[in-house]
């Protein structure tokens, strides 16, 4: 498939006909999951339906999600890879995790709001001076018990590569707070993942619309790796190592081999989707 200019690729009319189709679904489950919500929200502090309706909208985008492992359900720092936009929904809906995001989220409308349903940590990655408030943003989240999600190679790859982890965010672990655990995470999108990834100069729309224009449906296995306390290790640059140790390992096995050098280029996405694990009705 020709990718047009400024990386939008062309659909015809059964890709737009599916983009509509998922997105009036996604509609729909937020209308039913948001009254319920609100319902539950005054009555507990851990309403299932957040993660009910991030689950959805994983299964209506495509995705077929896997569990491998056992995911913590408290007091936990998951430590992911990030290749697509619905690593977000689709872990949240196999763990019920929060998450680490940039600030702008904040801002947008709609999906602001619903990550602040999520109990999502905003964060300005710029602001080195704000780091500590940031910190302290975080382990106020997890003094709440919640299982918390940082993406710490800090943007998207192509599923098969694996870059370098950032560490500011993990200062929240020098020292742990309570008896938090550490657990990575490997999101695999197999033979799709250069297909999913988001990278290069594709825009957040134009991913999002190859992604739900695309025929069919797709197995994502999310990775629940062995859980670690982070008092093991002499601090975050440690923790992380030890994290990203277990990640590529995973990716390794997973992949069949050696990981990918990753170039943030165009030509590293497969616009031209890989044949389908499933058909849809």
């Amino acid at each position: 498939m020709t990718v047009a200019a400024g990386g939008h690729a062309p659909f015809g009319f059964g890709g737009r006909l599916r983009i509509f189709r998922r997105l009036f679904l996604m509609v729909a489950a937020l209308l039913v999951c948001l009254p319920l919500h609100l319902i539950a929200h005054p009555f507990t502090r851990h309403s299932p339906f957040p993660r009910l309706f991030l689950r959805s909208l994983a299964w209506i985008a495509g995705a077929r999600v896997e569990v491998v492992g056992t995911p913590l359900q408290r007091q936990v720092f998951f430590l992911a890879n990030h290749v697509s936009w619905l690593d977000i929904p689709a872990l949240a809906g196999a763990s019920g995790t929060a998450f680490v995001a940039k600030a702008e989220i904040a801002q947008a409308p709609l999906i602001g709001w619903l990550c602040r349903l999520n109990h999502t940590v905003f964060v300005q990655r710029e602001a080195r001076r704000d780091v500590a408030a940031q910190v302290n943003a975080l382990r106020d989240a997890l003094a709440e018990n919640h299982a918390v999600t940082i993406f710490p190679e800090g943007t998207t790859t192509d599923g098969r590569s694996l870059l370098p982890f950032k560490t500011a965010m993990l200062k929240v672990l020098e020292p742990p707070p309570g008896e938090v655990m550490v657990q990575p995470v490997l999101l695999d999108y197999g033979a799709h993942s250069e297909f999913i990834g988001w990278v290069g100069a594709e825009s957040g729309v134009s991913n999002a619309k190859k992604i739900l224009a695309r025929r069919g449906s797709f197995v994502l296995r999310v990775h629940f790796l062995e859980a670690f306390s982070p008092v093991q290790y002499p601090g975050r640059k440690a923790i992380a190592a030890a994290a990203r140790e277990q990640i590529e390992a995973a990716l390794r096995e997973t992949g069949g081999g050696e990981l990918r050098p990753f170039g943030h280029n165009v030509a590293a996405v497969r616009y031209a989707a890989p044949a389908r694990d499933h058909v849809e009705s």
